[in-house]
C-alpha cells in the first residue's frame, strides 16, 4: 500500500467512476458496491477488465472467447471456457505495467481479493485520468497548430497581395509617362526659343551700342529692358534648377522603394524556410511515434517470454510432485535415486540461470520504460518550441504588415508631392510664357519707335 505511486481510492469512488466512465447500459445500473466488498465477485471483475480493454484497445468482449482455426485441436468445446479468461489475463499482463502494477496473477481473475482488486482498479482509474488529461492537451495543441497554419496561409496571401500593390505603385502608368514626355518636349522647345531670342537681343544690343551717340533717351529704355531680361534669366535658372532636382529626388526615392522591396522579399524567403523547418519537425514527430510503436512491440515480446518461463515453472513443480511419488514407491532403487539427484542439480542450475536472465530482462524492461518516458518529454518540449516559433512568425508577419502600411503612406505622400511639383511647374511655365510674350511685344514697340525716330 505504501509503495504504490498512485492513490488507492475507496470502493464508493471506484464504483461511481466505473459507472460513469467505463460501463454502459444495464451493466452500469447493476454494478454496485456489494460486487467489490467484502468479497469481490469474479464475474463482475472480469467484465470490468473486459470493458477497460475495450475502451483502451477497441478489443470487444466477444473476441476473448474466440478460438484459433487450427486443425489439430481436439475437443474444442473444452477450450471455450478457458480461452476468455486466458485472453483477458494475457492482455492485462501487457497493460497493467503501464499502470505500475507488476504483480498481477491469474488468481486475481479466478478468485480475486478485496484489497488487491481495489488497488488494481484504482491504478486503472489513475491511468484513465492521466489518459484523459493527455488527450485534452493534445487536442488543444492540434487546434492551436491548425489555427497557426491557417494564419500562416493568410499572412502569405497578404504578403503576395502587398507585393503586387507595391509593384503597381512603383511602375509609372502610361498616361503619366506620356504627360512627362510632353513636358520634356515643351521644355526643349522653350530652351530653343529662349536661345533664339537671346541671339536676337544680342544683335539688337549691338545696334543699340552703335546708336548710343545719337539716341540717349533710347539707351535708358534699353537699360531697363536689359534689367528685365536679367530678371527673366534668373527666373529661368531657378526653374531649370527645380526641373533638374526633381528627377534626382524621384530616382533616390525609387531606389529606396526598391531596397524596401528587396528586404520584404528576403523576409518572405525566411518565413518560407521556417515553414519548411516546421514540416521537418512534424516528420520527426511521426518518426518518434513509429519508434514508440517498435518499443511497444519489444515489450510485448518480453511479456510473452515471461509467460513461457512461468509455464516452465509450473512444469517443474509437476515434475517435483512426480519425483516425490517415485521416491516413496522406489526406496530400494538407490542408483536411480542418485541419477535423479544429479538431474535435479542440473535443473536447479538451469533455474538459477533462468532467474539471472529474468532479472536482466526486468532491468532491460525498466530501462525501456524510462527511455519511452524521456522520449515523451522530449516530444512535449519540441511541441512547445513549435508553438513558440509559430508565435514568433505571427509577430514577424505583424511587423511586415506595419512596414507595408508605412510604405503605402510614404508612396501616397510622394505622389502628392510630385503632383504639387507638377502643378507649380505648369503655373510657372504659364507665367513665363506670358512674361516673354509681354517683353517681345514691348521690344517690337520700342524697335518700331526707334526705327521711326532714326
Amino acid at each position: 500500500m505504501s509503495e504504490n505511486t498512485f492513490p488507492v481510492y475507496t470502493a464508493d469512488a471506484i464504483v461511481n467512476f466505473y459507472r460513469t466512465e467505463v460501463l454502459t447500459g444495464q451493466e452500469a445500473k447493476h454494478f454496485t458496491k456489494s460486487d467489490l466488498t467484502p468479497a469481490p465477485k469474479p464475474e463482475t471483475v472480469q467484465t470490468l477488465y473486459m470493458r477497460v480493454l475495450h475502451l483502451l484497445y477497441r478489443f470487444r468482449p466477444e473476441c476473448h472467447s474466440m478460438l484459433p482455426l487450427l486443425e489439430n485441436i481436439q475437443y474444442p468445446v473444452y477450450h471455450e471456457g478457458a480461452t476468455a479468461i486466458i485472453s483477458v489475463y494475457m492482455r492485462l499482463r501487457q497493460f497493467l505495467p503501464m499502470c505500475f502494477v507488476y504483480d498481477f496473477s491469474l488468481n486475481d481473475l479466478l478468485a480475486p481479493k478485496k484489497q488487491k482488486t481495489l488497488t488494481i482498479l484504482s491504478a486503472i482509474m489513475n491511468f484513465l485520468h492521466f489518459r484523459k488529461q493527455r488527450m485534452d492537451v493534445i487536442l488543444e495543441k492540434q487546434a492551436k497548430f491548425r489555427a497557426d497554419m491557417d494564419r500562416l496561409q493568410a499572412y502569405t496571401k497578404g504578403n503576395s497581395e502587398a507585393e503586387k500593390k507595391i509593384e503597381i505603385l512603383t511602375t509609372i502608368p502610361p498616361e503619366q509617362q506620356a504627360e512627362a514626355d510632353e513636358l520634356a518636349a515643351a521644355l526643349s522647345e522653350l530652351q530653343a526659343t529662349t536661345m533664339h531670342e537671346y541671339q536676337e537681343v544680342n544683335a539688337r544690343n549691338d545696334n543699340i551700342a552703335e546708336w548710343k551717340t545719337t539716341i540717349a533717351e533710347k539707351t535708358q529704355k534699353l537699360a531697363q529692358v536689359k534689367v528685365s531680361f536679367s530678371n527673366v534669366k534668373e527666373e529661368i535658372g531657378k526653374l531649370k534648377s527645380q526641373i533638374v532636382e526633381s528627377p534626382e529626388e524621384l530616382k533616390s526615392q525609387m531606389e529606396k522603394m526598391r531596397e524596401n522591396l528587396k528586404n520584404i522579399k528576403l523576409s518572405i524567403a525566411e518565413t518560407d524556410e521556417r515553414v519548411v523547418e516546421l514540416q521537418n519537425m512534424v516528420q520527426g514527430v511521426t518518426h518518434n511515434q513509429t519508434e514508440m510503436q517498435q518499443i511497444y512491440n519489444l515489450l510485448q515480446d518480453l511479456e510473452s517470454s515471461m509467460n513461457t518461463t512461468k509455464q516452465r515453472q509450473e512444469e517443474h513443480q509437476e515434475l517435483m510432485a512426480q519425483y516425490e511419488k517415485k521416491q516413496k514407491e522406489l526406496k530400494n532403487l538407490c542408483i536411480e535415486e542418485g541419477h535423479m539427484k544429479r538431474a535435479l542439480g542440473m535443473k536447479l542450475d538451469k533455474e538459477s540461470k533462468q532467474n539471472i536472465r529474468r532479472q536482466k530482462k526486468r532491468e532491460m524492461k525498466e530501462q525501456h520504460v524510462q527511455e519511452v518516458l524521456g522520449q515523451c518529454n522530449q516530444i512535449q518540449h519540441k511541441r512547445e518550441e513549435m508553438a513558440d516559433k509559430i508565435q514568433e512568425i505571427s509577430r514577424e508577419t505583424q511587423q511586415l504588415k506595419a512596414e507595408i502600411q508605412s510604405l503605402r503612406d510614404v508612396c501616397s505622400k510622394e505622389t502628392e508631392k510630385a503632383q504639387a511639383l507638377y502643378d507649380t511647374l505648369l503655373t510657372s511655365m504659364d507665367k513665363l510664357h506670358t512674361r516673354i510674350e509681354m517683353h517681345v511685344v514691348d521690344l517690337k514697340r520700342d524697335v518700331t519707335k526707334m526705327s521711326a525716330n532714326f
